[in-house]
């Protein structure tokens, strides 16, 4: 047993053999000197294994209030609208961007595929605003995790190890870093928190990116990456329509919606 109620039964039991070799001492109780000792050494095992439990507990995870720092990933750079969250003064967290998440991000705005290295551009140019900004402080540390191969593991150990949050928007890793009892912050998830429930019949503008799964279905994302699938606009890629939601499916990565071409 370990915790407050053990601290009082250790002090109750020294209270205890105090009173008994006082008493045996003025000959006021019949206690014998062997039995006296025998007390006396049982509360000190006793002491010693409370205190042996005690020393073996796990140090709890840091909690929303005790964590000071958020570590940056790629993604959330990428993402872009981390700089717009940080510049309303919502972020209290000192932000960590480690080394090794800039050579990854580095190497993305290296690639030869025009969309891939424009989104690691974009990343470097937000690392860049939220280095000037005034409403968020920024630290670039060359911690690394050189047992961890893996970019996202090295995220999950290094925000362990100095007891931070982590923030990123990749759905995988937000996953394994709060089961592994990390903080994690997403800007998706509090876009969703913030977005006004979207009823069947409201309406949307949105741009047709991508053929859906169906034959004459389309795809279009909102700003914070929610799929909105829209009847008979296979044909329209490229173009931004006027759409009308007819009905919204909860999955596992979120919300996505149905909708039909505006008339």
């Amino acid at each position: 047993m370990t915790g407050p109620g053990a601290r009082w039964v250790v002090r109750g039991a020294a209270v205890g053999t105090a009173v008994a070799l006082a008493a045996g001492a003025a000959g006021e109780a019949p206690l014998g000197p062997a039995l006296a000792i025998g007390i006396a050494l049982s509360v000190l095992f006793a002491a010693e294994a409370w205190l042996a439990a005690s020393a073996l507990q796990p140090a709890p995870s840091p909690s929303a209030s005790s964590a000071r720092e958020a570590v940056l990933d790629t993604s959330v750079l990428i993402d872009g609208r981390i700089a717009e969250v940080c510049a309303t003064g919502f972020i209290a967290f000192d932000l960590i961007a480690p080394e090794f998440m800039l050579r990854e991000l580095q190497h993305v705005a290296d690639s030869a595929e025009p969309g891939r290295r424009a989104r690691g551009r974009r990343g470097l140019d937000v690392l860049q605003a939220l280095q000037s900004s005034e409403r968020v402080r920024l630290a670039v540390v060359p911690d690394d995790v050189p047992e961890e191969r893996d970019v996202d593991r090295k995220l999950i150990a290094l925000a362990r190890r100095r007891g931070a949050a982590l923030v990123t928007n990749d759905f995988n890793l937000n996953k394994v870093a709060a089961i592994s009892g990390l903080i994690v912050l997403s800007v998706n998830d509090l876009a969703r928190a913030l977005r006004p429930a979207m009823l069947p019949g409201e309406s949307l503008r949105v741009t047709i990116v991508k053929e859906g799964k169906e034959p004459g279905q389309g795809v279009a994302y909102l700003d914070d990456g929610t799929m909105v699938v829209v009847d008979q606009a296979r044909a329209l890629q490229g173009a931004t329509i006027d759409v009308v939601v007819t009905s919204a499916l909860q999955t596992s990565a979120g919300k996505m919606f149905f909708a039909k071409l505006a008339e």
